[in-house]
């Protein structure tokens, strides 16, 4: 059965340092189980590690380790090599390694402008990614098609013993109806249903907002690492937010959080295609800065060029991006005040507008939000880029063989991914 994204999967978020504290009268079977999946997730998320790193970083004794490494070798889940350089006397501890060549999820995205799908092993490693354009106003449940063919088309060069985990698929929040009015995506189960329903067997997709993933993608791989309170800022057509308190993603009724792009900042400001006035994404949304640089606001490849523009010196461009910079400086502040991040990260077109106006929205910070709130904080661009979404994404699929990888059996399939 399809689910919809609810909240962090177990020990997404956290590169692990210490193994999970065993449930309280659990099994011995069931504290191996966790521990297999402690050094699963270690080497998934940190990439190929020493059995003497793990024994360390995760709390357990060398024994252990070697009996672990060896199951999660014969599951077919790792490898274990010596490693090339001894830099030490004695016998060379072995290095671990997630099996990326071998073992996959399929991560898709239904970006403002494209649909993508993806294969992605096991370390995070993208093995394969296609990409089609996603027509004006398509809406997300038929954008099903399109993405399933891109599934089969890449399944096509993949090995016979290949092992398929699961799926995830990213919707961006927002879409524009041809007049300019503003429809809400809705990510529920039946978005995942359906791409289930394009195969004839295999794992279940999960569905997420696209901030929301590309967030957690941020969080676990990229600039937020460690960083446990975040607001991770993405735009496109509009603006959203993944927010993550505590290490969890905040997901709101039927995933319908983080819609800070209808903020309202200027009462008096511009019709937002939502229905309301002044909203935040009439402020700093490309088409703001397409705006006041005197281009189309429609014209959204125009928005390198302004960016370019400004980077040269260009007075007017670089007026449009100060005047929007300012605005992101003001929402930021309220959201700051709000949340109390020890980090806000910007993606999308909001990480090149924050690059290009850094100094304008720290500027706002200095003086807008609350001390408390503003002393520890890090403002960072987000280090992903595109691929953000599909890297999340695929989090997401891998959450269940992370959480039991003797359970591979049941949260996998050799080479299902077959027409219905």
């Amino acid at each position: 059965m399809a689910t919809p994204l609810r909240s962090r999967p177990a020990g997404v978020g956290r590169n692990t340092e210490s193994p999970l504290p065993a449930v309280p009268g659990a099994s011995q079977e069931e504290i191996r189980r966790q521990n297999l999946g402690a050094v699963l997730r270690y080497v998934h998320l940190n990439g190929p590690t020493s059995r003497a790193e793990l024994t360390s970083r995760l709390g357990l004794n060398r024994s252990t380790i070697g009996a672990l490494a060896a199951e999660l070798v014969a599951s077919g889940l790792v490898t274990e090599e010596a490693p090339t350089t001894a830099r030490r006397a004695g016998r060379p501890s072995l290095v671990v390694s997630p099996r990326s060549d071998r073992v996959y999820a399929h991560a898709l995205s239904i970006d403002a402008d494209r649909l993508r799908a993806a294969r992605v092993g096991l370390g995070g490693r993208i093995l394969d990614l296609r990409e089609v354009a996603r027509p004006s106003g398509m809406a997300a449940g038929d954008a099903v098609g399109p993405l399933a063919d891109l599934v089969r088309d890449m399944e096509r060069s993949v090995a016979a013993d290949a092992l398929l985990v699961g799926g995830a698929v990213a919707v961006t929040d927002t879409t524009r109806d041809p007049d300019g009015r503003i429809r809400i995506a809705s990510v529920d189960e039946t978005l995942g249903t359906a791409l289930e329903a394009e195969f004839s067997a295999g794992p279940g997709f999960v569905a997420g907002d696209l901030a929301d993933i590309a967030g957690l993608a941020e969080h676990v791989r990229g600039v937020a690492v460690g960083i446990d309170d975040v607001i991770y800022l993405h735009g496109d057509v509009g603006i959203s937010a993944g927010i993550i308190v505590g290490g969890r993603l905040m997901i709101g009724h039927r995933g319908h959080s983080g819609k800070v792009g209808h903020m309202v900042v200027n009462p008096n400001g511009l019709p937002c295609g939502c229905g309301s006035r002044g909203c935040w994404e009439t402020e700093i949304g490309e088409a703001a800065l397409l705006r006041h640089a005197g281009r189309d606001p429609g014209d959204r490849p125009a928005v390198a060029e302004v960016l370019r523009a400004a980077a040269d010196g260009d007075p007017t461009a670089r007026e449009a991006v100060e005047r929007v910079a300012d605005w992101l400086g003001f929402g930021v502040a309220n959201l700051v005040n709000v949340v109390n991040p020890d980090a806000v990260v910007f993606g999308g077109s909001l990480r090149d507008i924050f690059t290009a106006g850094a100094d304008v929205v720290r500027k706002r910070l200095d003086t807008m939000p609350l001390p408390a709130s503003r002393e520890h904080l890090r403002l960072r661009a987000a280090a992903l880029g595109r691929d953000a979404v599909l890297i999340g994404a695929a989090e997401l699929a891998f959450d269940k063989l992370l959480a039991d990888p003797l359970n591979v059996g049941v949260a996998g399939q050799v080479r299902t991914a077959e027409p219905a």
